[in-house]
């Protein structure tokens, strides 16, 4: 299942973020390399407070972790501006409440392997993506910004995923990174769901789930 941590969740599901943590730490800075801060086994910083929000893919029974996409707005302190602005000239239209950050995306490709022998690498990103745009829809945001190495165009597009390329910089790695935004809508999903031949909804909100408050709408909006 796929499902949002949000923070009244955090307490009641706090194996589930340590088994992200956990996660993280083994595909960032043990298999990646990545020079991420990490505190024993896990990996975590200063973004992982109250503001963030986890997609998750887990079991039904909540008790194995899959997969996992921390999401921020980014009105709140975010990697997109403090570390990686180089890689869209420190826009500020990419600012708002309903746009969010997507960062520390990663699945665990053993124990996916396991449960799920015939899923690949791809098709778990894909399942990941598609319920990142249905978590999207569900929570309010009108669209979603990530920094990703070139290669991982390939996989936005195996799920039918376009974006909006905002520009991309060297000097953070072997690789330059790219950032780029999202779209959140019905019509994305539609795309998505053709694309990867599923129908049926793969999200599945937390009971007490909390959507963005909605904006005031104007006299021109209503007419």
């Amino acid at each position: 299942m796929f499902t949002l941590l949000q923070n009244s969740d955090f307490a009641a599901h706090a194996h589930l973020l340590d088994a992200a943590f956990r996660l993280r730490k083994k595909v960032f800075a043990d298999q990646l390399g990545w020079d991420v801060p990490v505190t024993g086994d896990r990996e975590f910083d200063r973004y992982d407070d109250d503001a963030a929000q986890y997609l998750v893919w887990c079991s039904a029974d909540r008790q194995n972790l899959y997969g996992l996409v921390r999401l921020i707005p980014t009105s709140a302190p975010t990697l997109l501006f403090d570390v990686f602005g180089a890689t869209h000239g420190n826009d500020p239209a990419l600012v708002s409440d309903t746009t969010f950050e997507g960062t520390r995306m990663c699945l665990d490709d053993d124990r996916i392997a396991e449960d799920f022998p015939n899923l690949g690498a791809g098709a778990g990103f894909g399942l990941l993506l598609l319920a990142l745009c249905e978590a999207g829809l569900a929570l309010g945001i009108d669209r979603l910004v990530s920094n990703f190495e070139p290669a991982m165009s390939r996989i936005y597009k195996r799920a039918g995923l376009g974006y909006h390329l905002h520009g991309k910089a060297d000097g953070y790695g072997a690789r330059p990174v790219c950032c780029a935004s999202f779209d959140v809508t019905r019509s994305v999903l539609s795309d998505m769901r053709a694309k990867l031949g599923i129908d049926l909804p793969v999200f599945k909100s937390m009971p007490g789930f909390t959507p963005l408050p909605q904006a005031p709408r104007t006299l021109e909006a209503a007419l």
